[in-house]
């Protein structure tokens, strides 16, 4: 069903719930896998005068691409660590765009339904909005 899964990733604990989902969709399928991670870039400040800055946060993420990588890895699937620069909703929805993505997993968190109003400008819904492909989004 699935021949390209989008996995968004900001390294944190709850992005582990979102990879073994996807690991068991990309099984099943044999679907090849992107890890992205969009380093969100300052608004107002040119790219160059912040480059070492950037530079460093590069090669941390990286660094710590490798064992998302190895769940995949581990079980013969194709998977392809990327790292872009820009604002991490539209990132993520472009880089989907470009790459014949079929379903994008992603992380969110709960939101109970006295925080409903701010919930809205978060990363996954904008995803879920914008995106062309299929989102499933994991809690």
């Amino acid at each position: 069903m699935f021949k390209r899964i989008l996995i968004p990733l900001d390294f944190t604990d709850k992005n582990l719930r979102a990879l073994e989902v996807a690991r068991e969709l990309a099984i099943q399928d044999k679907a090849s896998v992107a890890l992205l991670h969009v380093i969100e870039t300052v608004e107002h400040v040119p790219f160059g005068e912040l480059k070492g800055f950037y530079k460093k946060l590069e090669d941390e993420a990286r660094a710590r691409m490798a064992l998302p990588s190895s769940l995949f890895l581990e079980k013969d699937l194709v998977v392809d660590p990327e790292i872009v620069y820009g604002k991490r909703a539209e990132e993520i929805v472009r880089y989907a765009m470009a790459n014949q993505v079929d379903l994008i997993v992603l992380s969110s968190h709960k939101i109970g339904p006295e925080q409903a109003a701010r919930g809205w400008p978060t990363i996954s819904y904008k995803v879920a909005v914008l995106a062309q492909c299929p989102v499933l989004l994991v809690k």
